[in-house]
């Protein structure tokens, strides 16, 4: 049986092995952790679909794979596995048709143990890797060329011809990464490219420095957000919220927590857990912009469902609360937490950090006291939120005051949110805070 690499998430092309849990000639049984692999945003286990004996490693610790590649195989008895696992470029390469294969210079390996009956086993349309199922796994063309059915899926999308593509997976195999190489990218995506590495690189020939290599993370949030900043027509919004009722409910609710055994109490509000229920509630007041951008149509919401951007060593991530309007104040706060805790330890699935309709960028804990984020696409606004600090504030009377104070800035995409549509919502957004008592009932 082939063990293929997994899409986690359709805009993953690749991921790197991080771990491998089995030796090549251990017996492998259903549900047993195989190996660990790393994308641009999670790293997670995965698991043996069926029994038997890991009988050849294709891929090993720190190399990258793309989709749909064969990462191991899984034979049927002790008999079949290799006594080590022969590089993949050991075996000779089949010839044009009609004329023979050029010999081997290595040594010829161990035949390779029969695959499993068909029925037995199938490929995942999403993840492309193996699973007890109907039989529905790779399979060939008219033209005789192996596919994924999630290469079939997207070709079908795109209106790709299949049979004009060249695969690069085992075998000749099309996999999900040759048919998003082959499709064009659309008209309004095409991206501006600036100077290369060495064009720069000459620019301080006479000047020391070190090199960074980009990792997955890193190259898909420049991707993304170049693809952003030049596909989406962003305009801004600025306000100042008083948020001293907000700080002082907050102090109020964490005072009055109940302790545990072990003394420490059951909760701890923080002020983003406030903003994330406020945003979703803001959202519920305002359907037209709970929204997202999709190409020929906009997609409106019923629910609010927030991203909340969370810094990562590298770079960062958007783990979602889902239908956080409708949640209690505690369980955002304490759902929030445990998606920052797994984020930061890349072990997010991809279901909790895709999807939503707007986003939060909170650097006010940075000591930031205003700034314009840039929208995830996607989603139609996100609102970046900067510090609390003390300002004197003229009164309705003419005297002065201080107050707390807070400056949120909404971005919108022009194209789903106009100016007087982010402004409505923007204006709600500040009356829930300024009425913080609101989030409780």
């Amino acid at each position: 049986m082939d063990v293929l690499m997994p899409q986690l998430g359709e805009t993953v092309s690749e991921g790197k092995v991080t771990t491998w849990f089995k030796s090549v000639g251990d017996k492998v049984q259903p549900g047993d952790n195989l190996f660990e692999i790393e994308t641009d945003k999670v790293s997670m286990e995965i698991q043996a679909t069926e029994a038997g004996i890991l009988s050849d490693i294709r891929v090993p610790v720190g190399a990258v794979a793309p989709v749909g590649a064969v990462v191991a195989i899984i034979g049927g008895s002790v008999a079949a596995a290799p006594a080590s696992p022969a590089p993949a470029t050991s075996a000779a390469l089949p010839g044009p048709p009609g004329k023979p294969a050029p010999p081997s210079r290595t040594a010829p390996t161990p035949p390779k143990p029969a695959p499993a009956p068909a029925a037995a086993l199938a490929i995942d349309p999403y993840f492309e890797v193996r699973t007890p199922a109907k039989n529905y796994g790779t399979a060939r063309t008219a033209a005789g060329m192996m596919t994924t059915p999630l290469a079939r899926r997207l070709a079908g999308e795109a209106g790709i011809d299949i049979a004009k593509v060249k695969g690069s997976g085992p075998r000749g195999r099309i996999v999900a990464a040759d048919i998003k190489a082959a499709a064009p990218p659309p008209a309004a995506a095409a991206l501006a490219s600036g100077p290369t590495s060495a064009e720069v690189k000459a620019l301080y020939k006479d000047v020391p420095f070190d090199e960074v290599p980009l990792d997955g993370m890193r190259k898909t949030i420049a991707r993304r957000l170049q693809q952003a900043a030049q596909t989406i027509p962003h305009f801004y919004i600025a306000d100042d919220v008083a948020v001293g009722a907000l700080t002082r409910l907050r102090e109020e609710l964490n005072a009055a927590a109940w302790q545990g055994k072990d003394g420490k109490p059951a909760y701890k509000f923080s002020l983003n857990d406030f903003i994330i229920k406020a945003w979703a509630a803001a959202l519920q007041a305002v359907p037209a912009a709970n929204a997202v951008w999709a190409e020929d149509r906009i997609l409106r919401f019923s629910r609010s469902d927030v991203a909340v951007a969370v810094a990562l060593e590298g770079g960062l991530i958007t783990p979602l609360i889902r239908d956080a309007g409708a949640k209690s104040l505690r369980a955002v706060s304490v759902e929030m937490r445990d998606l920052a805790t797994r984020a930061r330890d890349r072990k997010l699935l991809p279901h909790e950090y895709q999807g939503g309709a707007s986003a939060i960028s909170n650097l006010g804990m940075y000591g930031v006291r205003e700034f314009s984020a840039i929208i995830n696409p996607p989603h139609a606004t996100i609102l970046a939120v900067g510090g609390v600090r003390r300002q004197m504030v003229e009164q309705a009377d003419g005297t002065g005051a201080f107050a707390s104070l807070m400056t949120v800035t909404l971005s919108c995409d022009h194209r789903v949110v106009d100016g007087a549509l982010g402004a409505e919502l923007l204006t709600a957004f500040k009356a829930i805070v300024e009425n913080p008592v609101r989030l409780l009932v």
